[in-house]
């Protein structure tokens, strides 16, 4: 290996570490703005903030041109992952706790997988299977706390439902956004949708009628998810994908989990019961195994 690829290599690990601190720092840092801010309204800041944070790194594109044909694409892309999967994230953040929001974000990866499955008829073998079923456990006992009594009642609130649906739609996003990358530029993707879908969350917001209520307090919580915890994070995230491919990159993204709980713990001062740290090492266990199933499924998760 050459000195140039050394220091390449280098920087994708390094990118791909902090990309995962930062993105398990997200549900702690909205955690407490949540209290007071409302939602819908505080995903259409942070998706307009991440786009805003992208402009730097869209600036030095040249030659931009989006064919007509790109456009239902790229609004699918938007409504799925910048509007429906970010509103029903920060409802369920509101309603449940930042550590198991922490592990149940790891089921985007799963997801992302199983549509991969179904949509590209790619082909798994038993050890791809055993992945899905450990995450798919993991998420159980986070939902459940391991109150197997009766499934549906013991379920702790809807919060938790919410997280894992905004997970699905951020795989289907994921999914969509592979195929626009080879299309579109992907940094005028990335400030496309958020400025799209935080617009229309936003122009929403105003016509339910929906209360800026933000506190001067919580300003730096919000520049930080939005323009760190999404916008700098992703642009980390894809520097990483270029440096290391994206099975190195997805196993160290995965570790945002153990940064999240810290975090929750340090800074919310969650408990962390046994239960979640048995969801981590099975859900970990999981997303390892179907990261390393095959090169076909590596690309998955690019977006």
């Amino acid at each position: 290996m050459t000195q140039p690829n050394i220091k390449s290599t280098r920087i994708g690990y390094a990118s791909a570490v902090l990309c995962a601190i930062l993105v398990g720092s997200i549900s702690t840092a909205s955690k407490p703005v949540l209290a007071n801010t409302n939602p819908l309204m505080y995903a259409a800041l942070v998706y307009l903030l991440a786009s805003l944070a992208s402009v730097p790194l869209s600036y030095k594109t040249k030659g931009f041109q989006i064919r007509l044909r790109d456009w239902p694409l790229i609004l699918a892309i938007t409504i799925s992952g910048a509007v429906l999967a970010p509103s029903l994230f920060f409802i369920g953040l509101e309603q449940t706790t930042a550590s198991d929001t922490t592990i149940l974000s790891n089921s985007e990866t799963i997801f992302t997988v199983l549509f991969a499955l179904i949509f590209f008829k790619e082909k798994l073998r038993p050890r791809g299977y055993l992945a899905v079923a450990l995450v798919l456990i993991g998420v159980i006992i986070v939902t459940t706390n391991l109150q197997f009594s009766n499934f549906l009642s013991n379920l702790k609130n809807e919060g938790d439902l919410l997280i894992i649906s905004s997970m699905a739609l951020w795989a289907l996003d994921n999914n969509m956004s592979k195929i626009a990358s080879h299309r579109i530029d992907i940094s005028r993707l990335v400030q496309l949708k958020g400025f799209i879908g935080g617009g229309i969350l936003f122009i929403f917001a105003l016509v339910a009628k929906i209360p800026v209520n933000i506190m001067p307090t919580e300003i730096p919580n919000i520049l930080l998810v939005g323009m760190v915890g999404f916008g700098i994070s992703l642009y980390l995230f894809l520097h990483s994908l270029k440096r290391i491919g994206t099975v190195k990159t997805m196993l160290i993204y995965s570790t945002g989990t153990v940064f999240g709980l810290m975090f929750a713990s340090v800074f919310l001062h969650e408990k962390i019961g046994w239960y979640q740290i048995l969801a981590i090492v099975l859900m970990l266990t999981g997303i390892y195994l179907v990261t390393k199933e095959s090169k076909n499924v590596e690309k998955v998760h690019q977006n």
